[in-house]
């Protein structure tokens, strides 16, 4: 599994400036702040993700991508539990997918891996063909709401 450990971080912290998210690490032994899984899974309060070295890149993209998909005032009151429904979920999967292929030496395959090893699931088992093959209905909800445009590119905008 790619850790935030061994990812170029100041292209990540770039990339969530670009949404107004800050990421704040932890250190190893502390609890992170915001984490719904709990463990080593990214935490997210308010405009912050909390990770340590040992977090997994997808789930620091995926609290992103709950951040940047969810309304503002969802955001505003933000505090772990990024709620939101079935629709905006496979969003976030989606946007996840798309942001890490903007990261150096990150891309798409690998991150479905290593959703497929969290334990992600879709009903054509794994998050690569989900992506490849199901994902069109979060892909046009990303595109409605302006998180991507319609070629499918990032629009670095919040919904």
């Amino acid at each position: 599994m790619l850790l935030v450990n061994a990812i170029d971080r100041l292209s990540l912290e770039l990339l969530l400036d670009r949404y107004g998210l800050e990421l704040h690490l932890v250190a190893s032994q502390d609890v992170i702040p915001g984490s719904y899984w709990g463990e080593r899974e990214a935490g997210l309060i308010g405009a912050k993700i909390f990770a340590r070295l040992d977090t997994p890149l997808h789930s620091v993209l995926h609290e992103s991508a709950h951040f940047i998909c969810m309304t503002c005032e969802r955001r505003a009151g933000l505090d772990t539990d990024a709620g939101g429904d079935d629709a905006e979920e496979g969003a976030v999967c989606y946007l996840q997918l798309v942001l890490a292929e903007s990261l150096p030496n990150v891309d798409r395959e690998r991150m479905c891996r290593d959703m497929d090893e969290w334990g992600y699931s879709f009903r054509f088992g794994s998050a690569a063909t989900w992506f490849a093959k199901d994902a069109e209905d979060a892909r046009d909800w990303l595109i409605h709401h302006g998180l991507l445009d319609l070629q499918g590119d990032i629009t670095y905008a919040c919904r």
